[in-house]
Formats: C-alpha cells, sequence, structure tokens
C-alpha cells in the first residue's frame, strides 16, 4: 500500500513539474526570485522533451508501481498519461519538437509579457 501511495505522490509531483515549466514563468511576475529556480527547469524541460529523455520522475514512479504490485508503464510520463489520451497512436518526432517548442514560445510569451510590463511601469530593477 505504501508504495502505491509513494508511486502516486510521484506521479503528482512530476505533473507539478510539468505545470511549473510550462507555466512557471507566471510565478516570476508575482516572486522575481523564481526566475532563478524557474529558466534552468524550462530549460530541462525543453530538453528533455526535444531529445526524448526520460525524466527521472519516470523510472522512480515505475519502480514505487512495481513494488506495490502494479505493472508501472513504458515511456515517459507525458507519452503515457497525456499524449494516450489526446493522440492515442502516438506522436513521432515531429509531435515531440512541436511540444519542445510549444514549451519555448509559451515561457518567452510569459517573459515578454513580464518584460513589458515592467518596462511600463519603470522599473529597472526586481522588487
Amino acid at each position: 500500500m505504501i508504495y502505491r501511495i509513494l508511486a502516486d505522490i510521484t506521479l503528482v509531483v512530476h505533473l507539478g513539474f510539468i505545470l511549473f515549466v510550462v507555466l512557471g514563468g507566471l510565478l516570476v511576475a508575482w516572486k522575481w526570485w523564481v526566475i532563478w529556480i524557474h529558466i534552468p527547469t524550462a530549460l530541462w524541460g525543453a530538453l528533455i522533451t526535444f531529445f526524448t529523455w526520460t525524466c527521472p520522475l519516470t523510472p522512480i514512479e515505475n519502480h514505487f508501481r512495481r513494488l506495490g504490485g502494479e505493472a508501472g508503464y513504458t515511456g515517459g510520463f507525458i507519452e503515457h498519461y497525456l499524449i494516450s489520451i489526446i493522440y492515442p497512436q502516438g506522436i513521432g518526432d515531429a509531435g515531440w519538437i512541436a511540444i519542445g517548442v510549444g514549451v519555448v514560445l509559451v515561457n518567452l510569451l510569459i517573459y515578454g509579457w513580464i518584460w513589458r510590463r515592467r518596462r511600463r511601469r519603470g522599473t529597472s530593477h526586481p522588487r
């Protein structure tokens, strides 16, 4: 039972990580120091997507699932939980590149919005 709970906690952390990669720039608009965590995290998330690497959280979750008597799954978190719902046949290399480009574009839009907002206010230094 404990391993299934640990697998589910890992799943939630993994989803939170992905959301932070994509939308963490919005937290930067609230607290400037988050930029020091978000930029490397967003870069890591984009690299994982562009090169179809396996996020370290995926094997950890699978390990806990196997210890809890479940089968685990092949592939990565996004492919297993999200892509299989959106694109049942899989997405191929072009799809992964499109997702990576999407992550980068969303973050560029958010940071562009923050930069314009700060310029309009006349603030040159983060608070």
